[in-house]
């Protein structure tokens, strides 16, 4: 396998290169969860990447500038890193196309191929993401708890509990303090989480402390999310579960990876406050 381009020093690419992109297979991370590869996933779910700096050549040779979204399934077989989904952005700089679909065709066959899977692509003028706002997640917020919390704490699933004596009610739960480091260069990843969820209402006090508990775990987004559902799906027991987490942006590119077990809706892609 190639060397990881993360946490490299880099020459940014002055020609299109679609070879930059680097895959990461979701099973060794999925492993870890006690999931086995060609086991049914106890989740569906997409990763929901926004780039904010994506840029190309007219064919009279004119920077052409738009945001993209792009919609990677969670059973796909593989991740993108993210640095290198960066650097394969920045080599379009100097491509030139002849319109924005030609461009977003490339671009759907290229994260395709590294996927392993059937990816899905929009190519937004400025103009259209500036009309949809803003919006915080809805629910309600742990973040008011007054807690005390250990500075040793760590991402302990046995934090994670419902109240025995009631019976089964649909919550839909926030925090903001969700942080994790990255495994490789161990920078800070900053997120707000989402948890929804039909069972016996879960202890806000014990989910709020094993949330913060990330904040010296290294691992990717996407992993993180899928932690926080297998941990509250095993200790919790809800009917249903789908968790959702925004993460700022690094580099031009946030990503917001969503689990679910039922057929619930995709979120919808709205930037918040911190993005």
């Amino acid at each position: 396998m190639a060397t990881i381009p993360l946490g490299q020093s880099t020459q940014y690419p002055d020609q299109y290169d679609p070879s930059l992109l680097f895959p990461i297979p979701r099973i060794k991370n999925r492993k870890k969860l006690g999931l086995k590869e060609g086991q049914a996933l106890p989740f569906v779910g997409v990763d929901i990447w926004n780039a904010f700096e994506l840029s190309w050549l007219n064919k009279k040779g004119k920077p052409q500038i738009a945001l993209a979204e792009f919609q990677i399934p969670a059973d796909s077989p593989n991740m993108v890193e993210s640095k290198s989904f960066k650097l394969y952005l920045n080599s379009l700089n100097g491509a030139r196309f002849e319109d924005e679909n030609e461009v977003k065709e490339r671009l759907i066959i290229d994260l395709s191929a590294v996927a392993g899977s059937k990816i899905t692509a929009r190519i937004n003028p400025t103009e259209v993401i500036a009309k949809k706002g803003m919006q915080e997640m809805g629910g309600i917020l742990m973040d008011r708890l007054d807690i005390e919390v250990d500075p040793n704490l760590t991402a302990d699933s046995s934090l994670l509990g419902v109240n025995e004596s009631f019976g089964p009610v649909e919550q839909c739960l926030v925090s903001h303090l969700l942080k994790s480091n990255c495994p490789v260069t161990g920078q800070p990843d900053w997120a707000s989480v989402q948890i929804r969820y039909q069972g016996r209402p879960i202890l806000e006090e014990g989910l709020l402390r094993y949330l913060i508990g990330f904040r010296q775990l290294g691992e990717f987004h996407e992993h993180c999310v899928e932690t926080i559902f297998t941990d509250i799906k095993r200790q919790c027991k809800p009917e249903k579960l789908s968790v959702y987490a925004r993460y700022t942006r690094r580099g031009g590119l946030d990503i917001n990876p969503f689990r679910t077990d039922h057929n619930s809706p995709w979120p919808e892609n709205i930037r918040h406050a911190r993005q």
